[in-house]
């Protein structure tokens, strides 16, 4: 087994694995439900168990895993109320994020938001789910960061990678497309009312397809409560 060495320190060999282990469970490769072991894990990525131990303690604090015992660590199964209740955080910060972003935002930081839709549109035409998905999530983070809040950043960066879990179970490409079309167009004219109501729109729209495609013997429907 090919251990860490001096070139790459345990922090950033901490981050390496934990970026590795994300990205499966983001793509599918790991599902809800399969277990993880330190040691496979450890020899598959050529590292020792340590960086492997952390970088598990790491994704259960950002709700990808769940530690049924000490010895069993699994995939975490969202249960709809987790998906309502992410999408509710969503709906308030992202809108929060858009009237910011369209009275701060200035000329440069708007192309290149529109440099994204446009990637994003190309993209769309090659039909790559993963660069759709990668886009997306990086239009969603560049409105963030036009919004020129640092306590708003710091809110979401511990729910990023589940928003980009949510974000990849919406296939309306297309659609999406043109959602972000719109809220650009709301952000870029300076009208903070105008892009908060779009930012909000947008995700409810993405909340009732979500639900539709991860629990369809609800039909989607809004769980009470």
């Amino acid at each position: 087994m090919a251990e860490e060495g001096p070139r790459q320190p345990l922090a950033a060999t901490r981050q390496r694995v934990r970026d590795e282990l994300r990205e499966r469970i983001l793509a599918g490769r790991l599902k809800p439900g399969d277990r993880l072991v330190e040691r496979e894990l450890a020899e598959d990525l050529g590292v020792s168990r340590v960086p492997v131990r952390e970088a598990i303690r790491s994704l259960e604090a950002e709700g990808f895993l769940a530690v049924q015992s000490p010895r069993r660590i699994v995939v975490r199964q969202l249960a709809k109320a987790d998906v309502e209740e992410l999408f509710d955080v969503r709906e308030a910060l992202e809108g929060l994020a858009a009237g910011l972003a369209a009275e701060r935002a200035g000329k440069a930081e708007l192309r290149a938001l529109e440099r994204l839709l446009t990637d994003a549109a190309r993209a769309t035409e090659s039909g790559d789910p993963a660069r759709i998905t990668l886009l997306n999530t990086r239009f969603h983070d560049q409105i963030v960061a036009l919004a020129g809040n640092g306590l708003l950043h710091e809110i979401l960066r511990p729910l990023e990678g589940r928003l980009r879990w949510l974000t990849s179970q919406n296939e309306h490409w297309g659609e999406l497309l043109d959602e972000h079309r719109r809220l650009y167009d709301a952000i870029a004219s300076g009208d903070a009312d105008r892009a908060r109501a779009h930012a909000v729109e947008h995700v409810r729209v993405n909340r009732e397809v979500t639900l539709k495609a991860l629990f369809p013997e609800d039909d989607g429907e809004r769980s009470a409560g």
